[in-house]
């Protein structure tokens, strides 16, 4: 691959605008600029705001009839991206695919400011593409850590088989039907102005590559940086967060209260879990896998026919699996996985209750703890007896909670 051409670069003073969508190597692309950012500078590029993704900007740009003070991180996006000049400047935000065709009319004409970008570039929009058939149990189990309470079948049945498909996820076609959203962006931007970058699941740094070459950058500017902690859950792990959206849903919990325990606390605490090679993954029924493909194929022509340059093979996102692997139904959850969970969810629920309540009062000087007991609430949680196991976890919870 050393040396390898796949794309043209834009011209200098290019505003380069990554619109995602979710779930198509987004996270681990923003992670290798955000952590190269000073070396993207040297070579002539700005990768736009101080975090990994412009997630704000693209926010405050798709919101239909956003306030002053809404519009105020992409007004600063605006004034970066001119402050860059002759620089090209890049930002990246699977969040601007959310964005309506207006809005993304309005994105195009603001970001390349009265006369157009600086230099001899304007606005040029990169979508990033993965086979649907990935996409789908990826962006259902997100859907499931934000607090989705139906079944992974379910879900496929809604999405697949009950027109108009927006039911319980609206939002899941708008992003992931790419040649609509292709379509949309080629309208605001022209589509000389977009490219589509067929990710290649084979070889993982290859989409690096082709941001280098867009850019005009040195190859391996782009490295790979540890995951950002957006990694998949086993059928397991999506079982156990099912059970506890249905529960919380019960108990009519608010949606905040709940993304604050489940999605800040038990998620983070059940992604340091280690599942074992032979743990069961989440699988696409057969029957789905060809309804995945129908669509697949209809979308590939419509990008194929939509004039933007595409990168890749733009066949790999239709193409159906060799052999169909049969779902698996989980029949227990792992000791250790269920305990990182129920470890963050009581934290979580400490820290919430904490910001609820009048400040404690100073705690009285602990008793001296027998050497037994001390013992057993400092080994890992894996190797405290279940027996033993709540008492231990939620004084651990207390004491993280007092200091």
């Amino acid at each position: 691959m050393q040396g390898e051409r796949f794309t043209a670069p834009t011209p200098p003073g290019t505003r380069l605008l990554h619109i995602g969508p979710h779930k198509t190597g987004t996270t681990a692309l923003q992670a290798a600029f955000h952590e190269a950012r000073d070396t993207l500078r040297e070579h002539g590029v700005v990768y736009a705001g101080p975090g990994r993704q412009a997630k704000d900007p693209a926010v405050a740009i798709a919101r239909k009839d956003p306030t002053a003070a809404e519009r105020e991180p992409w007004e600063a996006f605006c004034r970066e991206a001119a402050e860059a000049g002759d620089l090209r400047f890049f930002a990246s935000s699977e969040f601007f695919a959310t964005a309506s065709a207006d809005a993304a009319r309005t994105a195009v004409q603001e970001l390349a400011g009265e006369g157009g970008a600086g230099g001899e570039g304007g606005v040029h929009v990169v979508v990033t593409l993965r086979p649907l058939r990935k996409i789908m149990p990826s962006h259902w189990q997100q859907y499931v850590k934000h607090g989705l309470c139906e079944s992974y079948e379910t879900w496929l049945d809604a999405m697949l088989r009950k027109p108009p498909y927006e039911e319980p996820t609206p939002d899941f076609w708008h992003l992931q039907r790419h040649d609509e959203l292709i379509e949309r962006w080629a309208a605001a931007a022209g589509p000389e102005n977009v490219t589509a970058v067929v990710v290649d699941e084979a070889r993982p740094l290859w989409q690096f590559r082709v941001f280098e070459q867009l850019l005009d950058l040195p190859e391996e500017v782009l490295q790979p940086q540890e995951s950002g902690g957006n990694s998949s859950l086993t059928q397991s792990e999506a079982e156990l967060l099912l059970q506890l959206n249905r529960k919380l849903r019960e108990r009519n919990w608010s949606t905040w209260r709940q993304g604050k325990v489940i999605r800040e606390g038990v998620v983070p605490r059940l992604q340091s879990y280690e599942p074992a090679p032979n743990e069961p993954r989440i699988t696409t029924p057969e029957w789905a896998e060809t309804a995945v493909a129908e669509v697949a194929e209809r979308v590939a022509a419509g990008i194929a026919a939509s004039g933007v340059r595409v990168v890749g093979d733009l066949e790999a996102l239709s193409r159906r699996p060799s052999t169909p692997v049969e779902p698996v139904t989980p029949r227990e959850i792992p000791t250790e996985a269920a305990t990182e969970a129920v470890l963050g969810g009581i934290l979580a629920s400490a820290a919430l209750a904490a910001k609820a309540s009048p400040p404690a009062p100073a705690p009285a000087p602990a008793p001296e703890v027998p050497e037994a007991r001390g013992a057993l609430e400092d080994r890992p949680v894996r190797n405290v007896p279940v027996k033993d196991l709540v008492r231990v976890v939620a004084r651990r919870a207390v004491r993280r909670m007092r200091g």
